[in-house]
């Protein structure tokens, strides 16, 4: 208590810490460097990192309640069919294939007083919240289809403001934590506060709707408009807590060309799209379908929030060890240990019927929680390094079309990935106000629990096996690009007006 004590004095007047005053409750939060290294530059303050990372909360929390609970509420709440609410989503997507490297391009050029990320924000968070109250809305229409086209406008809107604001705030990573082993530091510490906000994303709305039928229609809402508003917290705390490198926010803005150049002949930054890629779609059919597996497969509706709780709370408590394995071994080996496990254990848990003990199906999502939490981590963490290799080969800072470019393939992935799981379940005969399904629908859930996510994270896989940049590769990949930003530093001082200054307030 004492330690903690000390810690909250820090946070108060965002204080650099010594490492030894840092709990070692979580290894994950610590400067650490395991593997021998030395330590990298531009170390962040531990508050500065903690109030930074706080802002995935939001980004958690509107993510995952969308994914967990909007394909429930719009067939068993709205009354739409399956195929009605696959379109919807569908249409919502649609638009990301736009937006998305739009907004990239556009804040890798952005020149402000608040940097290059950190406006979209500021501004764009009040737009987020809004948009997410209302996709939570039923609206006075009558007709399957005009209800589908308002939630598919809503879901547009949604993604859009979800863009605007969580592509900068992601894409300040690399920027923020330059180093090999501080990037999973970083995102060790984004990832605890995402996987907080998905514990309290799977388990708050249970609480606040109960079931999911027509008649708490007005609880959805209730649910919509306290998160909504909720969001402007993390993200504004985020806003002051990130400053934005001066080398980076002064640099040249790059051209379109040369940012396609960058990441299309980038070896590693594909391999480790294609990792996030199969990640994410499997976290996203499972967030998605999770609730429909408890209440119709396990029969275990009135034990909803326990077994959600117990997957998010292992994944949390497991990023201590998924920052040590990496640091012990390196990211893909921790990664690759954590999914076979992951696999294993979705494919029992797609067995289970209600017959099985409450006990097992707990302890195995427990399990389960462990590859989640290697989820949320390594992948997050290897992306950041696969960029600095675009630096090196144009000379300039890609982070916003690179990002842009990872949620562009991830929601597009994701915009045919639940609208077909959808439709499957149509196809085999799903029905939103039975209690319970037949037989086809229960096997068609199972599949899409167990066996399709092990085909996913068996690719995911395959591609961190091939994954070319190491520990040691990317140390001295950063040594030569900051000789290459100081002597470009040198050049511009000997040339232009003034200096850079160090931060962008």
């Amino acid at each position: 208590l004492q330690g903690w004590g000390e810690v909250c004095k820090k946070l108060q007047g965002f204080a650099h810490y010594e490492k030894d005053q840092i709990p070692t409750i979580l290894a994950i939060m610590t400067n650490k460097n395991d593997s021998g290294g030395v330590s990298e530059p531009h170390q962040l303050s531990t508050a500065r990192l903690v109030l930074y990372g706080f802002g995935d909360t939001s980004f958690s929390l509107a993510i995952t309640t969308v994914g967990a609970f909007l394909a429930v509420f719009l067939t068993d709440i709205v009354g739409i069919s399956p195929a009605y609410a696959a379109g919807a989503i569908f249409l919502g997507r649609t638009w990301d294939y736009i937006s998305d490297p739009l907004l990239g391009f556009l804040s890798d050029r952005t020149r402000s007083p608040w940097g290059r990320r950190r406006p979209y924000i500021l501004f764009g968070t009040p737009f987020l919240g809004i948009t997410f109250a209302l996709l939570w809305w039923v609206p006075p229409v009558e007709g399957q289809l005009a209800l589908a086209v308002y939630y598919g406008v809503m879901y547009l809107l949604f993604t859009t403001a979800a863009t605007v604001v969580f592509m900068p705030y992601v894409a300040l990573t690399p920027e923020i934590a330059p180093g090999y082993d501080q990037r999973t530091r970083v995102t060790g510490y984004r990832m605890a506060f995402s996987i907080a906000g998905s514990l309290v994303a799977f388990i708050v709305p249970l609480l606040i709707v109960g079931t999911f039928e027509a008649a708490n229609a007005p609880r959805a809402l209730t649910m919509g408009v306290l998160f909504g508003l909720f969001f402007c917290i993390p993200l504004y705390t985020a806003f002051f807590a990130a400053k934005e490198r001066g080398e980076f926010v002064h640099s040249k803005p790059p051209r379109l060309r040369d940012s396609v150049r960058a990441f299309m002949g980038n070896k590693a930054f594909l391999y480790g799209m294609g990792i996030f890629l199969l990640t994410w779609i499997t976290i996203d059919l499972i967030q998605a379908l999770l609730l429909y597996y408890i209440k119709y497969v396990v029969v275990r509706d009135g034990y909803s929030e326990l077994i959600m709780a117990s997957i998010f709370v292992s994944a949390l408590v497991s990023l201590p060890l998924w920052d040590w394995l990496s640091r012990r071994f390196d990211k893909r080996r921790a990664m690759i240990y954590g999914y076979i496990g992951w696999i294993v254990v979705m494919v029992i848990l797609s067995a289970f019927t209600a017959q099985v003990n409450l006990g097992l199906i707990v302890g195995l999502c427990v399990l389960a929680g462990l590859g989640v939490g290697a989820a949320h981590v390594m992948p997050w963490s290897i992306l950041p390094d696969a960029i600095e290799v675009g630096e090196e080969k144009t000379g300039q800072r890609h982070e916003g079309v690179f990002y842009s470019v990872v949620f562009l393939v991830q929601k597009a992935a994701s915009s045919f990935a639940i609208p077909l799981a959808l439709l499957v379940l149509e196809a085999a005969g799903y029905r939103g106000d039975l209690t319970v399904q037949g037989p086809q629908a229960i096997f068609a859930l199972r599949m899409l629990m167990g066996l399709v996510p092990a085909v996913f994270l068996t690719g995911a896989i395959f591609l961190a096996v091939k994954y070319p940049l190491k520990r040691e590769q990317h140390q001295a990949l950063l040594a030569k690009l900051e000789a290459q930003r100081q002597s470009q530093s040198d050049e511009n001082s000997a040339t232009g007006p003034g200096s850079i200054p160090a931060e962008t307030e």
